[in-house]
């Protein structure tokens, strides 16, 4: 476990704008900075870093949060695993006591999977440099492709020996689990339960994720070493650490030199990247020999608009590959193409040249991939007229795709001209396919919206039905704490255990007028809870201070309400429990707060300021939140109340619509003097507020 003090020391260290920038490409906006969100499909840049608050967020698909929430997102980590990703990067010590035996097995499977993963590397990278068959079969291989020791040590190559069961054995040994060994693909158990190596007699080429970590491993076969296995290449399976749609070969290398660049080389295997490396070419990735993903898309657009796709001359490859190109299209990137000569790709072509002729020949060579596909379509289609309406519709499909109407007109010209058509021609049939995705994502949306619709109506169905009594509300008239409950607040009453019923549905009711209200006063907690907002008089006449935190929890007490969310609940309780504790500051408490839905809900409570205009006069003071708590939370408290009644209202009227209660007098009179009361109480609150009108 990790103290708090070193927690503390993390997070002060952890600076927002470098563990975010290892990842995202930031330019500078003002006081913030902004890129491509990576969490999800960004087309322009909505994902803000905050050096200042030392916070990060997507104002589209809403995450974000400190470098911790930001790390545990992107790499897929726990909160420990977060703070030792951090540690090491500001080369902070963590001194951690002895995990017992429980503990060790409740360690993730996530975990144990990279560990057996970094184990498997190590052994395969020692059978290169120390075992006899590793010098004279796996590296002999590999400086016959003219790799240089310090490419094959940056890459971490390996060798896995002719045995069948050499690693495995070695890692049982070692205490490695068998159930890991097969989940990473490592191994296999055949039908009588022995373990075989996945990979034997093979070269390896281990593939990293962006931070690093070993994900998953391709092994190629060695004809002179291996004979009789007619796979060349065999990749790990999916996993729970592995998606190969998501993964890149060679990212981890090459995102600095990318944003530098601003410019990424996408080639086929494995050795295309390691050679363009080695001639200085850092720039590069692969996608292992498959179409691309939607996945992979997103993680180059990360770092870089421009891509540049390298073809070895395979005509049946290149149209293959041209296929999955269109995506690109669609995330909005300037894509460019480039044919190697004959006989050549990019690894043979690479150990020809040097960087400098490298990325001259690519300059001269490259074009335009529309330019690039029509030509090879036309090429194709020669004088066949079907063909050549074939190739219309191709093109006009790869056209549609493009967000930019300014980059689709372009592109609609030039491809007139090639095909000697009308333009006219082509902006129809251009606005009919766009028509048609419309209607298609028009479709999806309202099927995830129906989908939802359906699941919270089931929800709230699973939920109790209302009963006399439920969520008591007392006369709730007043927003300031009366003075024989001044005491109270000097002893920080903490609200009872979480026992709370309300009539009104935990789901899908977030988008009532008092959960509105309730999450607003969470917001004042969080940001303010420890601040004083107001004294109070206790029984002997002194003057007792009293905080954001005590009077929320006092006020609802008096009205034996609490927070309608249990999430909101606990959060409130932490707070009165650590209001006194020296150096007590709400918004860093719940911001480091190991459970990450609170340290997150924390973020999304402090990340959206309202912000001062800048055309106020520079004469007028501005009167900060901080500066009037003393109204502000008793005005949010009482509009929360009167949401309450009101919403409680609602329910009971459609309650007495229900024929089986109609027909029962005891329960329907049980259920009108409830009513009357609530009437009676939302009047009081109405006066209170001043600007609500309830009418008879």
């Amino acid at each position: 476990m990790i103290d708090q003090p070193t927690i503390d020391r993390i997070l002060d260290a952890a600076q927002i704008y470098d563990v975010v920038s290892d990842f995202v490409t930031l330019r500078k906006r003002g006081v913030n900075y902004v890129g491509l969100c990576p969490f999800h499909d960004d087309k322009t840049p909505s994902f803000y870093v905050s050096p200042a608050k030392g916070l990060c967020k997507c104002f589209a698909c809403g995450k974000g949060g400190n470098a911790v929430h930001f790390i545990m997102e992107h790499e897929q980590m726990s909160y420990p695993e977060a703070l030792k990703y951090l540690a090491k990067k500001y080369g902070i010590e963590i001194k951690e006591r002895e995990l017992s035996n429980e503990e060790k097995l409740a360690q993730s499977e996530r975990e144990s999977l990279f560990i057996v993963n970094q184990f498997a590397r190590d052994y395969f990278q020692n059978i290169l440099r120390n075992h006899v068959d590793g010098r004279s079969i796996g590296m002999a291989y590999f400086r016959n492709r003219g790799f240089r020791d310090d490419i094959i040590e940056k890459f971490q190559l390996g060798y896995c020996t002719e045995s069948h069961d050499a690693m495995a054995q070695e890692a049982i040994k070692k205490g490695y689990k068998k159930e890991f060994l097969i989940k990473t693909g490592l191994c296999y158990e055949t039908d009588d339960h022995r373990l075989r190596d996945r990979f034997w007699g093979r070269v390896i080429f281990p593939v990293h994720t962006l931070s690093g970590k070993v994900v998953a491993f391709g092994g190629r076969v060695l004809a002179s070493a291996t004979k009789g296995v007619k796979v060349k290449y065999v990749n790990s399976p999916e996993s729970e650490i592995y998606h190969k749609s998501n993964e890149l070969y060679g990212i981890y290398f090459a995102k600095q030199a990318i944003v530098k660049q601003d410019r990424c080389f996408l080639v086929e295997g494995y050795t295309d990247v390691i050679s363009m490396h080695q001639s200085g070419i850092e720039n590069v990735v692969a996608s292992s020999g498959t179409a691309l993903t939607p996945g992979q898309i997103r993680l180059i657009h990360r770092f870089t608009n421009n891509m540049t796709v390298l073809y070895d001359g395979d005509a049946a490859g290149i149209k293959a590959s041209i296929r999955g190109i269109d995506m690109l299209l669609e995330e909005g990137m300037n894509i460019k193409v480039c044919l190697l000569p004959d006989g050549d790709d990019p690894d043979s072509f690479a150990r020809k040249h040097n960087s400098t002729e490298f990325r001259q020949f690519i300059q001269e060579h490259e074009t335009d991939f529309i330019r690039f596909k029509t030509n090879l379509l036309l090429e194709d289609a020669g004088k066949d007229p079907i063909k050549r309406a074939e190739l219309i519709g191709n093109l006009v499909q790869s056209i549609s795709v493009i967000p930019e109407a300014i980059v689709r007109d372009v592109y609609i010209k030039e491809c007139a001209q090639l095909l000697r058509v009308e333009d006219k021609l082509l902006v129809s049939e251009v606005a009919k396919r766009r028509e048609m995705q419309a209607e298609k994502r028009a479709e999806q949306t309202e099927r995830e919206r129906r989908a939802a619709a359906r699941n919270n109506m089931e929800a709230t169905a699973a939920q109790v039905p209302y009963t006399e009594g439920d969520a008591a509300l007392a006369t709730a008239d007043g927003t300031s704490l009366p003075p024989d409950m001044a005491a109270e607040y000097a002893d920080s009453p903490i609200p009872p255990e979480d026992n709370y019923v309300s009539f009104i549905p935990q789901e899908g009711k977030e988008g009532q007028e008092f959960y509105k209200y309730e999450r607003l006063i969470l917001q004042m907690i969080v940001r303010y809870g420890e601040k004083i907002m107001c004294n109070a008089t206790n029984e002997e006449g002194q003057e007792v201070p009293v905080s954001v935190i005590e009077y929320v929890i006092n006020d609802l007490k008096q009205d034996e309400l609490s927070f309608h969310n249990p999430l909101h609940r606990q959060i409130l309780t932490e707070a009165a429990t650590h209001i006194h504790d020296a150096g007590f500051t709400a918004e860093r408490y719940f911001l480091a707060h190991p459970e990450t839905t609170i340290s997150k809900l924390s973020v999304e409570l402090i990340s959206n300021r309202y912000q001062l205009s800048k055309y106020h006069s520079k004469s007028q003071k501005i009167v900060t939140d901080e500066e009037r708590l003393y109204e502000l939370v008793p005005a949010l408290m009482i509009n929360f109340k009167y949401a309450i009644v009101s919403e409680e209202l609602k329910h009971m009227m459609s309650a007495l619509q229900d024929p089986a209660v109609a027909n029962d007098e005891e329960k329907c009179n049980a259920i009108m003097k409830r009513y009357c009361e609530m009437r009676e109480v939302q009047s009081i609150m109405a006066k209170r507020l001043g600007d609500r009108v309830v009418l008879p």
